[in-house]
């Protein structure tokens, strides 16, 4: 049996898996999940986005982005910039509920990314991201031409 195939995907698999129970786990406090973390995170970093940045560094589909949106707005995470008539160029921004959030999910990922990485030099880990980076674009090609 060829083990690459098995080895690819099921650390793919667990990796993925790891991380969103981690998410969830941390999250429960304040009655996130897995997409909502992800944006808060990315918000926090960039202080402000719009619909469609956001969407992209998420890396979810347009009706996922609207619930988690719906959902952070409606609970005081997250305003919104309605001055544009095209809501999709919207700049998100954090509330102060938000921001406190955003910086508690940004130093806990610090802390779990330097856990994770853990045994790893940084040239190591630059050559890690790097093939991580090429392997997920030519499967995006792959999956495009299908």
């Amino acid at each position: 049996m060829d083990e690459r195939f098995y080895n690819f995907t099921n650390h793919i698999n667990s990796i993925n898996r790891s991380i969103r129970r981690i998410k969830n786990f941390e999250m429960l406090d304040y009655d996130l999940k897995s997409p909502h973390v992800s944006c808060l995170y990315y918000l926090y970093k960039m202080k402000s986005l719009s619909i469609k940045e956001l969407t992209r560094l998420c890396d979810i589909d347009k009706g996922a982005i609207s619930r988690t949106l719906d959902f952070l707005l409606n609970n005081g995470f997250v305003l919104i910039d309605e001055s544009d008539n095209k809501s999709y160029k919207n700049d998100l921004y954090l509330t102060d509920k938000g921001k406190e959030v955003g910086k508690y999910i940004s130093d806990k990922i610090d802390n779990i990314l330097d856990v994770a990485s853990k045994g790893l030099n940084d040239k190591e880990r630059e050559i890690l991201y790097k093939a991580l980076e090429l392997i997920d674009n030519n499967l995006k090609e792959i999956a495009g031409k299908e």
